[in-house]
Order: C-alpha cells, then sequence, then structure tokens
C-alpha cells in the first residue's frame, strides 16, 4: 500500500490540492494528515482517498468544525494522536508538538511514527521504529509531502510546486 502523508497545511488550499494531485498521480493509496490543517476545507481535500487526520498546535480553535467536516466526508479523525493499521503495519500518528504524545505512541510499538509541526522534512529511525516527518504546505523552504510503500519501507520527498 503507497500512502501519501501530509502536515502543516495551514489553509493552504491551492498547495494541499496540488500535493494530493501529486500524491495521487504517484500512487498513493490512502492519505495521512499530521495536524495543523486550520480548517474543515482541508478534510474535504482529504476526502478523494481514504483518509486520516490528527490535529495539531493550529487547529485547537477549529476542533467542533474539523470533527464534523469528517463525519460529513468519511474522513477518519484519530483526535491528538492515533494508531492505524495498514498492510500488516502499525502507523502511529501525531502531530508532533506534545512530546507526551510522542511517547505514549513509540510505547504503543508502532512500525511507523508519523508527525509534522517542524515544517522540515525528516527521516530517522529510533530502535525500529521508523519516523516520517513530511515537512510543511506553509512556512517552509521547501513545501513538501511524503510518500510511502508500507510494506516495504521505501518512501521519498515529494517538492510542491507554489
Amino acid at each position: 500500500m503507497r500512502l501519501g502523508i501530509l502536515s502543516d497545511t495551514h489553509d493552504e488550499i491551492e498547495r494541499t490540492r496540488r500535493a494530493i494531485e501529486m500524491l495521487r498521480a504517484a500512487g498513493a493509496e490512502a492519505l495521512v494528515h499530521c495536524g495543523d490543517l486550520a480548517s474543515a476545507a482541508i478534510v474535504e481535500l482529504l476526502a478523494v482517498l481514504p483518509a486520516w487526520f490528527v490535529f495539531g498546535n493550529h487547529d485547537a480553535d477549529s476542533v467542533p468544525y474539523l470533527y464534523r467536516a469528517a463525519a460529513g466526508t468519511g474522513v477518519e479523525c484519530l483526535g491528538w494522536c492515533g494508531v492505524i493499521e495498514a498492510a500488516g503495519k502499525r502507523i502511529a500518528v501525531t502531530h508532533g508538538h506534545m512530546s507526551s504524545d510522542v511517547r505514549h505512541l513509540l510505547g504503543e510499538g508502532p512500525d511507523y511514527l508519523l508527525s509534522g509541526h517542524t515544517h522540515i522534512a525528516a527521516f530517522t529511525t529510533a530502535g525500529t521504529v521508523r519516523r516520517i516527518n513530511p515537512g510543511a504546505l506553509k512556512r517552509a523552504d521547501t513545501f513538501t509531502v511524503a510518500l510511502l510503500e508500507v510494506e516495504s519501507g521505501a518512501f521519498r520527498f515529494l517538492d510542491v510546486p507554489e
């Protein structure tokens, strides 16, 4: 399964639309948003594929609207953090601004930990957990998203044009 990963879209509607189109063209079969959506319109964009999202620090005032958007589109809201299963792998998702969420999720023994918040694309390994931050679609030197082949662990960052 190919998973498209986004974060920190901050209500950048057109750039997010382009990013999702790029991920779909690259073979994404589902989407995960790691928080800081900042509007229900972003949830609606995610609905083109099976999708999940978590809240970020900039979503605190929008929580009720994001919950309603998720219910109306079929996109699954994981709250502030959560674990999904795909292709036999456990994928933990958080925004990353709360270290307690990160510690909790790492304690769940996931194969992957997806997070955002820093606006910097990064890949690291912590023990057996592969950590991926897809970067951001606002306030970043380069706008990026990530594509993960869940079974093999192969992934790449995609640059999204302004």
